[in-house]
């Protein structure tokens, strides 16, 4: 394991950059993936939200496209499932590229096409993209795919989630068979690991941390609560407890509603769901990033990719279908050493569910009745 990223093969000009955006020490994750990446080897990580991920690909396409040389054809592609992540995987290639004519293409539903198709035109070496954006350019023929020569899957899991195999393998049929992959995913049940073993050619396996348990710095706590006290629950901690709070729900109205509901209350509450134009939810996350909004209310395929340092609590308003999505949930808070807290709410029809979620991540929630008005006691 590399302790400093001068240690790794890396040209003086990408250190340069990397020292300038103050990246001196590699995660466990860059440490590990960088290197046989480096080498031309197809990589299969699995490494949650937070890890420092996108380094660890975003380097290697970097050096990449150095080696390529000077060319006006896309070399590198990206694919993730949310416009978020995306955003973000863009920004930070922009702040480590060493050459300002290495384009960037981002390919994402909800804003123009005007202006992703002319940075294609133009000679985009990296497209960054969500699959049915790309897929969409495919079928129109806006986009040719066969100068690709390093693939990466970003958040395979969620992207399966969402329904985007068909998509993947629609776009993957457009790429050269003779190519680098390079694959990231919080867990390798079922369809990952055929995606993987569909489109990796014997991939270096790298595995950081539990991607199966919370971390140790989150406080765990479970309210049993009546469906029709769960917003006076939620303005009770949030009376009760200091910092920001990002609250899952179940669905889009949902999030709506009680997004309304709490800034009725006098709470400065925002929300973030897959119906919300792109403008709105940049904005969304930009006001609670910045903390001008306490309260982020979302779902869960709005909150994948969402980055946001120092949430204070995360509160499960609806429970979680699988033990997998209350560990991404719950990997918001806690971070960097800080403490954090979440709580999950659960009605007593759930209790089992609760029971379930515990068994399978080894893990005990402090246990609290609700009283009628709203109210906990342990």
């Amino acid at each position: 394991m590399s302790n400093q990223f001068s240690q790794f093969n890396l040209s003086p000009a990408l250190l340069a950059k990397l020292n300038h955006n103050k990246f001196t020490t590699p995660t466990p994750v860059q440490a590990a993936a960088i290197p046989p990446a480096l080498e031309g080897k197809d990589v299969l990580a699995t490494a949650q939200t937070g890890t420092g991920k996108t380094l660890s690909f975003l380097l290697p396409i970097v050096e990449m496209l150095q080696n390529l040389g000077a060319r006006k054809e896309a070399n590198a592609l990206v694919l993730l499932p949310t416009r978020e992540l995306a955003m973000q995987v863009e920004k930070a290639y922009r702040s480590i590229r060493p050459n300002q004519n290495d384009m960037v293409a981002l390919v994402v539903g909800g804003m123009a096409e005007g202006p992703q198709l002319d940075t294609i035109r133009r000679g985009a070496r990296l497209i960054v993209a969500t699959p049915g954006r790309l897929e969409d350019y495919i079928k129109r023929r806006l986009v040719k795919l066969e100068t690709i020569k390093l693939l990466v899957f970003d958040e395979v899991d969620r992207m399966l989630d969402m329904g985007f195999q068909p998509a993947i393998a629609r776009i993957c049929a457009e790429l050269p068979k003779q190519r680098q992959t390079l694959c990231y995913s919080a867990t390798l049940e079922g369809q990952v690991r055929q995606v993987a073993q569909q489109y990796l050619s014997n991939p270096v396996r790298i595995e950081i941390g539990s991607v199966s348990k919370p971390a140790e710095s989150v406080d765990l706590r479970a309210f049993e609560v009546s469906k029709d006290n769960k917003a006076e629950l939620l303005e009770h901690l949030l009376g009760q407890d200091k910092g920001s709070f990002l609250v899952f729900v179940r669905t889009k109205h949902g999030a709506d509603r009680l997004a309304r509901r709490l800034s009725r209350s006098g709470h400065s509450a925002t929300q973030i769901h897959g119906d919300r134009t792109q403008s709105q939810r940049n904005s969304a996350l930009r006001s609670f990033t910045d903390g001008k909004h306490r309260v982020l209310v979302a779902t869960d395929v709005a909150a994948r990719g969402i980055d946001v340092k120092n949430i204070g609590h995360v509160v499960n308003y609806d429970m979680p279908k699988l033990a997998e999505d209350f560990v991404h949930r719950v990997g918001r808070t806690g971070r960097a050493s800080l403490r954090g807290v979440a709580s999950t709410f659960a009605m007593p029809e759930e209790r089992r569910d609760l029971q379930k979620i515990e068994k399978t991540l080894a893990i005990q929630m402090k246990r609290f009745r609700v009283r009628p008005t709203g109210t906990a006691v342990a």
